[in-house]
């Protein structure tokens, strides 16, 4: 709702590095590849950069719809990002996000440009006045977070910009004193994106003043991505493995440090865990052994224009007649509880087991947002947690913090379901 490297010399042939040598895995990439492309024909909200990022570094391609995307890219999610630089509003992430997103399409990124208070600057520029609010605004921690930070690092760098040492060099300290943390967890999306762009960095060879610091953040992160695998082969967990991977690849990793998690993204593939399209676009440049930072040599040359979707035959889903209880608490922020059992159909998302409780006026309210993940929850029973005061709805289910979003997690047993106003 997103990550490595000490050989420099390697990054060049990273993405040739074969972290596969099993044959038999071609239908499932193909497999991955047309639901992400499906997923424009879908899509809700403002158009996805992550997606299309995706869908460039794939080594298949429909050119009609990713040029499509690229359109709507360029007029709807431009006039958002407009509309938030004209409120002042941080768009670091997603304006990095964007930026790769031309990138990955061989856009010439110097004819883009955002009008603010009647001044017209290139998206670039934005970019690194964005990322100059972030610095300035660093007591312990960027503005937004360290992994949108990350993004923008790395979109700069790959663009060809040269990135200000002293905003590389709040990054490199962070990974040194181990500040990637989401709550009071580390967070292995944010150690894989800084890697990715702290690799870029140094495969640019603009950072030799620190040259020592940034190889020890290098190696910490490598280190703290290896260590968070678990027996199963995922790296933190089946959402982060993708990123993490990327990482790993950028870095030139060692057959054995990556097939592992090659084959647990695979599995949790064929078990449809991937049916979010924002986790397809992190998971499917790893399972075809590139990363984000191969956007810096892309070149769109007589590229494979041979992905085709089928057309699909309409299914119909009879509603589930059997029940099951949930019980819903919500923690505020002062660590008041309240309670609210709901009977919902199984197989429900979290989100129709909230809007049924809702519906039956027993006291319980909320509002959602939107995100490149999904909806989130902003505010429930009337309290806010705004990322303004670094504060969000943690959700757990039975004690076990999720993994997936409101939108994707699915109820098929009774449980507690615990909402919690929480700090990170």
């Amino acid at each position: 709702m997103i990550t490595l490297l000490i050989i420099s010399a390697l990054i060049g042939f990273a993405s040739t590095i074969p972290c596969d040598t099993e044959g038999s895995n071609t239908e499932l990439l193909l497999s991955l590849n047309k639901n992400l492309l499906r997923s424009l024909e879908s899509q809700e909200g403002l158009p996805n950069p992550s997606i299309h990022l995706a869908l460039r570094l794939s080594n298949k391609h429909n050119l009609a719809k990713e040029s499509e995307h690229l359109n709507r890219l360029k007029n709807e999610l431009h006039n958002d990002i407009q509309s938030s630089l004209s409120n002042s509003q941080p768009v670091t992430g997603v304006l990095a996000l964007y930026s790769l997103a031309l990138k990955s399409s061989c856009y010439d990124l110097n004819t883009v440009s955002f009008t603010v208070n009647e001044r017209s600057q290139t998206l670039l520029t934005h970019l690194k006045n964005q990322m100059e609010l972030e610095k300035e605004h660093f007591s312990h921690r960027p503005l937004t977070n360290y992994y949108q930070y990350s993004l923008g690092v790395l979109a700069l760098c790959v663009s060809g910009v040269r990135v200000n040492n002293h905003v590389t060099n709040k990054l490199i300290k962070a990974a040194e004193h181990e500040q990637f943390k989401h709550g009071e967890s580390e967070s292995v999306d944010t150690y894989a994106m800084a890697g990715m762009a702290l690799q870029c960095v140094k495969d640019s060879g603009s950072h030799m003043q620190n040259a020592a610091g940034l190889d020890t953040a290098l190696s910490k992160i490598k280190q703290k991505l290896l260590a968070s695998r678990r027996a199963d082969g995922h790296i933190g967990n089946e959402f982060s493995t993708g990123l993490a991977v990327q990482a790993l690849l950028a870095m030139g990793s060692e057959v054995a440090e990556c097939a592992a998690s090659m084959e647990a993204m695979r599995t949790a593939a064929r078990s449809n865990a991937y049916h979010n399209p924002m986790a397809i676009s992190q998971t499917l440049p790893a399972l075809q052994q590139t990363s984000y930072v191969a956007v810096k040599s892309k070149e769109c040359l007589t590229e494979d224009n041979t992905l085709v979707l089928e057309p699909l035959d309409p299914v119909v889903v009879p509603p589930n007649q059997v029940k099951v209880n949930v019980m819903v608490e919500v923690v505020t922020s002062s660590g008041a509880a309240a309670h609210y059992p709901v009977d919902v159909p199984k197989g429900s998302s979290l989100l129709q087991a909230l809007e049924l409780l809702k519906e039956e006026n027993r006291g319980f309210t909320f509002e959602k947002e939107s995100s490149l993940w999904g909806p989130f929850l902003s505010v429930v029973n009337g309290e806010q947690a705004r990322q303004s005061d670094r504060r969000y709805w943690h959700l757990s289910s039975d004690g076990t913090a999720l993994t997936e979003g409101v939108g994707d997690f699915k109820i098929e047993v009774a449980q507690r379901i615990t909402i919690r106003n929480t700090s990170y």
